[in-house]
């Protein structure tokens, strides 16, 4: 009895030991800095975006990290071209890199995209007189990029060598379609065929029990759904489970290379994209609480043997393994959206839902008797359909309802 009271006694200071690993003060800090007015919401290739690149690259090197950009550099720039005032200009951005070289056969990369906005030209916000004002955008992603350069200062200064080499990224572009993680997949500084997995975070400094945590990914590797649910068990959070290695963001450019990923999002909010995301909404306890469960997976790794398997994953939904559906409509959800029902984010050309006449912005409130709240209703309700089967789809133009026949 003794001996189990000290088991569980030393379980317990273990457990608390992880949780004070990540500071919810330090990641306010790193918050308040690159969500600040100075840096003008961190427009894609704009100076505001390179004084944030400056600050990421300091703490990377702060932390003993290794250059690994381009020429014994943090940074991995790219040209990218944007329209301004209707003309059209070739620009430079860049990704921020950070290497931890552990020796290992294997490497993890983390990620995060720390650009956003910028004052709106750039496209994207949901103001309706966004142009000239500051979108800081706090939560979209100076959340994930706080978290990421707090897992990179956890694991180059905690005790323990790893088995694995640590490959923290900072994406640029990622609001202008990914193209920053799309530039580093195709220019990668390290061989691809080294990477074991990837871990993107965004928008993680928002957690509220009504939205809860999302993690996509989970259908990409056997072991997700080995390790993780030991993990989640132990923690808190209310947490939804996406499948798909496909989604709005930086994980997607690996996933389709082959490498399995793993995707942290504490949801969108009214907030989003607007310009009152500012960094004393963020509730950085919440937010430390999404890297414990990080930190406690890659601990988890370091008892198994192996790397994680990669499987090609299918639709989101609420298991712990993928599932394939009997029909689509052929959509791909705006996994931003917040509202009732599915908004169609994309359509794939010749699928049910083209042929009944849907567009991107749509939102679906219904098939055949079933109602729709959220996407997880959505992909319940595909389930329950057949091959050749005729629905009414009932969605949202605007502010009209309307109607049109689908046949899967």
């Amino acid at each position: 009895m003794k001996r189990l009271l000290l088991a569980l006694l030393w379980i317990g200071c273990t457990t608390f030991a992880w949780s004070q690993t990540i500071s919810p003060t330090a990641l306010q800090s790193h918050i308040n800095i690159l969500a600040s007015d100075s840096l003008e919401g961190r427009g894609t290739a704009t100076l505001g975006e390179i004084k944030a690149a400056n600050y990421i690259a300091r703490q990377f090197q702060n932390f003993g990290l290794q250059p690994a950009g381009v020429e014994n550099s943090f940074f991995q720039p790219f040209l990218l071209q944007q329209t301004i005032d209707h003309f059209t200009h070739l620009q430079t951005s860049r990704n921020v890199i950070g290497f931890l070289d552990n020796g290992a056969e294997k490497t993890v990369v983390i990620g995060a995209h720390y650009d956003h906005l910028g004052y709106g030209w750039q496209g994207g916000s949901r103001e309706p007189y966004a142009v000239d004002q500051i979108h800081n955008g706090a939560d979209d992603n100076a959340s994930g990029t706080a978290g990421l350069l707090e897992l990179a200062k956890f694991l180059s200064q905690n005790p323990t060598k790893e088995r694995f080499n640590f490959l923290f990224i900072a994406f640029s572009a990622e609001e202008l379609g990914l193209i920053g993680s799309k530039y580093f997949v195709s220019n990668p500084t390290i061989p691809l065929e080294s990477i074991a997995f990837m871990i993107n975070m965004d928008m993680i400094g928002r957690y509220e029990d009504a939205r809860g945590l999302t993690i996509g990914g989970w259908g990409t590797s056997s072991w997700w759904g080995k390790l993780l649910p030991d993990i989640l068990s132990q923690e808190s959070l209310k947490i939804k489970i996406d499948s798909s290695g496909i989604g709005p963001s930086d994980h997607t450019s690996f996933y389709n290379r082959n490498i399995p990923v793993l995707f942290f999002f504490t949801g969108a909010h009214n907030d989003y994209h607007k310009t009152v995301d500012d960094a004393d909404k963020i509730n950085a306890e919440g937010a430390a609480k999404v890297l414990h469960i990080i930190t406690q997976l890659i601990d988890a790794l370091e008892k198994e043997e192996g790397y994680p398997d990669y499987i090609q994953a299918n639709n989101p939904h609420k298991g712990n393994t993928t599932t394939s559906f009997k029909v689509t409509l052929g959509v791909m959800p705006d996994y931003s959206f917040s509202g009732k029902g599915l908004k169609i984010d994309g359509i794939t050309k010749g699928r049910p839902a083209e042929k009944a006449g849907l567009r991107v912005g749509d939102i679906i409130t219904k098939i055949g008797a079933y109602t729709i709240d959220d996407i997880y209703d959505y992909m319940e309700i595909l389930n329950k359909h057949e091959k050749e089967q005729r629905v009414t789809i009932e969605f949202l133009r605007g502010n009209e309802l309307h109607k049109s026949e689908a046949t899967f």
